[in-house]
């Protein structure tokens, strides 16, 4: 997992890695962003977790156009909103992002699909872990995981003060 920021254009507005790093590990969600079978785009908003590593997971159900388009084209961009701050007066908008290159993987082992699940379980109901792990059990046959592998990423930012 590289992160990448050479290629932006603003330089000025670079967002430091270990930043980037807090809004990956703590953003509610991401933007999963493809191309479709017809070759339009096609962008989904998704809860996901980070291994703290080089991947992120997220769930969905075994079938749909998102699914069908990952076992196509398996290279799709990730962006992720940190703090956002609209400022009317000024005409502009505070803000950080960070877009990554990911490969995606469809998991097939259980191990993997309940590791996954134990994530996204810490980080979007740690109060509920028990009852979630149970829940996840139960729905696991009707529960997709998919894994993107970080390949780059970047960051950006913009401060007024």
């Amino acid at each position: 997992m590289k992160y990448e920021n050479s290629k932006i254009r603003r330089q000025d507005r670079l967002l430091d890695e270990a930043r980037a790093r807090e809004i990956l590990a703590s953003a509610e969600y991401g933007i999963l962003s493809m191309i479709d079978l017809d070759g339009k785009p096609y962008g989904v908003p998704l809860n996901f977790v980070w291994d703290g590593d080089d991947a992120i997971y997220i769930h969905c159900a075994p079938e749909g156009k998102k699914i069908d388009i990952l076992e196509c084209h398996d290279r799709v961009s990730f962006c992720v909103v940190g703090n956002v701050n609209l400022l009317p007066s000024q005409f502009t908008t505070e803000y950080e992002s960070i877009i990554l290159d990911c490969e995606t993987t469809i998991c097939t082992s259980e191990e993997e699909r309940v590791y996954a699940l134990e994530l996204l379980l810490k980080k979007l109901s740690p109060h509920d872990f028990d009852l979630g792990m149970k829940y996840a059990q139960k729905s696991l046959p009707r529960t997709c995981i998919v894994r993107l592998d970080i390949l780059t990423w970047s960051g950006k930012r913009k401060k007024t003060r």
